[in-house]
């Protein structure tokens, strides 16, 4: 059985969609202030962009863990 974590960062766009960031294996005890500063300073440099425009808010955010569990084989 494997766990793996995963980040997602949710960004409002130009647009008026939803762009999801994605980062493998955060470190653990990221707290909620962390992650907004994290994400405000994304917007402000304007690190990324995506299909449907520039990020230009903060939506959301949270850590996902997954737990894989092999029935035949690895």
């Amino acid at each position: 059985m494997a766990t793996t974590k995963t980040l997602e960062l949710r960004f409002g766009t130009a647009a008026g969609r939803v762009a999801t960031l994605r980062v493998p294996d955060p470190k653990d005890g990221l707290t909620p202030a962390e992650v907004q500063a994290a994400m405000e300073t994304i917007i402000a440099k304007n690190v990324f962009t995506s299909p449907s425009g520039d990020f230009i808010a903060v939506d959301s955010a949270r850590i996902v863990e997954r737990t894989t569990t092999a029935l035949i084989g690895e």
